[in-house]
């Protein structure tokens, strides 16, 4: 998987915008300005393309144990809540990660206000905010 690919997919997503809030190489998807995915590009660059993603705590310890070489704790992040998953790994496929990524942005939706949650709602297109 690329970083357009990956980004592309990221934006497909209603209500969600990308920013760079920490540094410029950091990059931040965020639905409804809540934060569900994080991509070092220097890392991506090297060749260790990785992207952070909220994970329900007790889905992420199984997702840990069960992709052991691409799945742990959240770099930089609270490990309870977060998974780096590794891209292009031997074994996770596309469809896995485009669905950790679903599950991130649901978790994150989930929690969002409901004024939030009616203002997402009323959302026509993905990147409409």
């Amino acid at each position: 998987m690329q970083i357009d690919e990956l980004r592309d997919y990221c934006l497909a997503k209603k209500g969600t915008t990308e920013d760079f809030p920490f540094d410029e190489h950091t990059l931040v998807f965020k639905v409804m300005g809540k934060m569900f995915a994080l991509v070092g590009l220097e890392k991506w660059e090297a060749g260790k393309p990785a992207i952070n993603l909220k994970c329900d705590p007790e889905k992420a310890i199984e997702l840990r144990e069960e992709y052991p070489e691409e799945i742990y704790g959240g770099y930089h992040m609270s490990k309870k809540h977060w998974n780096t998953v590794v891209i292009n790994g031997p074994h996770l496929t596309r469809k896995e990660i485009h669905q950790f990524i679903e599950h991130s942005y649901e978790l994150v939706v989930s929690k969002l206000t409901k004024k939030q949650k009616e203002e997402l709602s009323k959302l026509s297109q993905p990147n409409q905010i």
